[in-house]
């Protein structure tokens, strides 16, 4: 008889977004007349800039004429666009990274769920923060290498606590660990880490023979000058990381959808013998096995971020949002609570004091704003929620508004 993936009855019930989503849903049903503003999940609102649609025009009218049409692609993404990033993103900050080390794909979450495939099942020793993105924790559950969920958090993990105390930014472990999972600027919590912090993980990644699978999808929201954009720029990091970039929230992709994974060459992973063999090889082999490319028309698109006028243009747009962000985490401090993001990150990390699905239907029952529990980012997420800056201005401060009222503010 046909069997299942019995790791897949070890995750939760329901995925957080999704739940949300039914309880807006049972909301709206029963007041219609009470509309919503959504702060809750992270998509972003403000459409494509002018270069950017430019360059996808075009890219589709090319599609239109023999000589210029494209059928399938290089699966690792077009040399245009594979340059364009290596220059601006890496090389233009001193990272060592080339072309050929960059993978284009259609979104950051399906890569830091794609990427542990190459990896082990058995034996290997996960390192995850708490609170996280839940992509990270549940596709290690669907691949088989924790155990259970008991009370919240599942056997095999080694959970990276980010709390109040630590600002955020969770302390490296005292034991080893082999797959180390980061995210900066952070997603839920907006904390960001600074270069001393990113020195002390490349060390510690170094002496374990581990792999720092780093997240760096809302690195355009970084505005301290003192805050590295990229892991790469600690010395010695491409021996030791992957790094995950996306154009979904640097440049509005999320519809659109584009995104780069870089697996340098010098970084290797070792089989049972302890043989060495580079990651970027065999990243290679899954990518073109099961991924056919990005379309043509979102690459050339992509590619137009990184013109002088598609610059200023996702400037001007991160702008927007983090402006967007400084409404809020102002509110946010005038209501007497305490927070973190907001000024380097898209997100603000509200601790409430409170029961977080509490305070999530507080808000959505009493001022008709979505926000997002942060109990559905881990254990450590408990008493906090996550405010999202993608929205209208107008959005935002209707927002903010009804929810000073509903608190009595």
């Amino acid at each position: 008889m046909i069997r299942i993936n019995e790791n897949y009855l070890k995750l939760k019930a329901s995925y957080l977004f999704s739940d949300i989503a039914k309880r807006v849903t049972a909301y709206t049903t029963a007041n219609p007349d009470k509309p919503i503003i959504r702060l809750g999940i992270g998509d972003v609102t403000e459409p494509l800039a002018p270069s950017v649609l430019k360059a996808f025009h075009a890219g589709v009218d090319e599609m239109a004429a023999r000589a210029t049409f494209k059928g399938y692609g290089p699966e690792q993404g077009y040399a245009f666009l594979r340059e364009a990033i290596a220059t601006h993103d890496y090389i233009a900050r001193g990272c060592p990274i080339s072309a050929d080390e960059i993978f284009v794909s259609d979104g950051s979450k399906c890569d830091c769920g794609n990427i542990q495939e190459i990896f082990a099942t058995e034996g290997l020793k996960l390192a995850i923060p708490d609170p996280v993105y839940p992509v990270y924790v549940d596709t290690n559950v669907m691949a088989g290498r924790t155990g259970p969920n008991l009370e919240g958090r599942y056997s095999g993990v080694t959970y990276l606590d980010s709390t109040p105390l630590n600002g955020y930014v969770p302390a490296i472990p005292t034991g080893a660990s082999d797959l180390i999972y980061l995210c900066f600027p952070n997603n839920p919590t907006g904390a960001v880490a600074t270069r001393a912090q990113l020195e002390a993980w490349v060390a510690y990644a170094k002496a374990n023979k581990a792999i720092i699978l780093f997240d760096s999808a809302y690195e355009a929201y970084i505005r301290d000058p003192q805050i590295p954009h990229s892991i790469y720029e600690i010395p010695g990091a491409d021996e030791v990381a992957i790094e995950f970039r996306s154009f979904s929230k640097t440049a509005g992709f999320t519809g659109t959808r584009c995104a780069y994974t870089v697996v340098p060459k010098k970084l290797v992973a070792y089989d049972l013998l302890g043989n060495s063999h580079p990651v970027h090889a065999l990243w290679n082999r899954r990518h073109t096995t099961k991924f056919n490319g990005v379309s043509y028309p979102v690459q050339k698109a992509a590619a137009a971020i990184y013109t002088e006028e598609g610059k200023a243009e996702v400037k001007a747009m991160t702008d927007f949002y983090l402006e967007n962000a400084a409404l809020i985490r102002k509110a946010v401090v005038d209501l007497g609570f305490t927070c973190i993001g907001g000024d380097n990150a898209p997100y603000i990390w509200v601790n409430t004091g409170t029961d977080s699905w509490q305070f999530f239907d507080k808000l959505l029952n009493e001022a008709q704003v979505v926000c997002t529990p942060g109990a559905g980012f881990g254990k450590c997420g408990e008493g906090h929620v996550r405010i999202s800056a993608f929205n209208s201005r107008a959005n935002v401060e209707t927002a903010l508004a009804r929810i000073a009222k509903a608190l009595g503010k």
